[in-house]
């Protein structure tokens, strides 16, 4: 006679499984309803009164808002000043990206390499720069490039040299600013990373020769790709939507909008010029080129999530 294995495995049933897969979904409602309040209704009006003709005059009721479809799409596209602006949003940002990497990663590196107490002190200082308010942060690069006061132009004997009235110094200086905020991120993540890395792989790459350079670029790179995936792409979001540095360094733009960017144009157009359209346009398409990168973002993200 055949014998059979008696299964000892009480079969689950539909309906517990069913709920079992709808309990996380209710510990995410509220903050699922939160968010939706939050982001969904301000984005829908801001796509709505794109596809409007909407200023002044029919914020305060004097006149019916009338549709125009793409036709604020179609005006922004053919403005000069759109691709000028886009143009310099995506080199700046690209230049703070570039810099912010290479200045987190250094000092990450650093901190590897040197003892407690001066690690601790540099934590503390890159984690109050992280801590400061973007207006506070801006108000004080202002003060140390100030061509008056400010004490960087008395270190390099600059005279009365204004870094704000040209406008690759403008925006080199608005950088820095940008760097020093974004810059503790960078390291604490990529820091992490390296203490992750096995001390043998670190040891048989010194004892073969390596320099420090050659370590980083041939041992801890590939190895940190894809932390380092992630913070690149978390800074190009970070870079591309900067508002406040511009604003209150370039005070509002710089001379005749030399210094504008994306988010700056589309409050010049929505508030200063009361085009509430053409600035809720100009916000859609910032909110599409954003969105594309969040995908890519989250989908290596998911990636990284598969591959530990």
């Amino acid at each position: 006679m055949e014998r059979r294995a008696i299964s000892t495995t009480t079969p689950r049933k539909p309906g517990r499984r069913n709920r079992a897969g709808w309990t996380p979904w209710l510990y995410l409602a509220p903050a699922l309803v939160v968010l939706g309040g939050l982001l969904v209704y301000p984005i829908y009006q801001l796509g709505l009164i794109s596809f409007f003709h909407y200023t002044q005059a029919q914020v305060s009721g004097g006149e019916p808002t009338t549709f125009e479809g793409f036709g604020n799409y179609s005006a922004l596209f053919s403005d000069p000043e759109f691709w000028q602006v886009l143009l310099a949003t995506v080199v700046f940002a690209a230049g703070c990206v570039v810099s912010t990497l290479a200045v987190g990663c250094a000092l990450a590196v650093l901190l590897t390499r040197v003892r407690a107490v001066p690690r601790l002190a540099l934590m503390l200082a890159a984690l109050g720069a992280w801590a400061t308010p973007a207006v506070t942060g801006s108000t004080v690069w202002l003060f140390l490039f100030d061509p008056d006061f400010g004490p960087v132009n008395r270190i390099l004997g600059l005279g009365d040299h204004s870094w704000t009235y040209g406008r690759i110094s403008a925006f080199f200086l608005v950088l820095l600013e940008v760097v020093w905020c974004s810059f503790p991120f960078v390291m604490v993540t990529v820091y992490a990373g390296i203490r992750a890395v096995p001390a043998e792989v670190l040891e048989a790459a010194a004892l073969d020769g390596a320099s420090q350079w050659r370590i980083w670029r041939s041992v801890l790179a590939p190895m940190l790709r894809p932390i380092l995936t992630v913070v690149t792409i978390q800074s190009v979001i970070w870079d591309f939507k900067v508002f406040t540095q511009i604003y209150v360094m370039t005070n509002g733009g710089g001379i005749a909008g030399q210094n504008l960017v994306l988010n700056v144009y589309a409050y010049q157009q929505a508030f200063a010029s009361s085009q509430y359209s053409l600035g809720s346009a100009i916000g859609v398409v910032m909110l599409l080129m954003l969105l594309a990168v969040t995908l890519v973002y989250l989908r290596l993200l998911r990636r990284q999530g598969e591959e530990l």
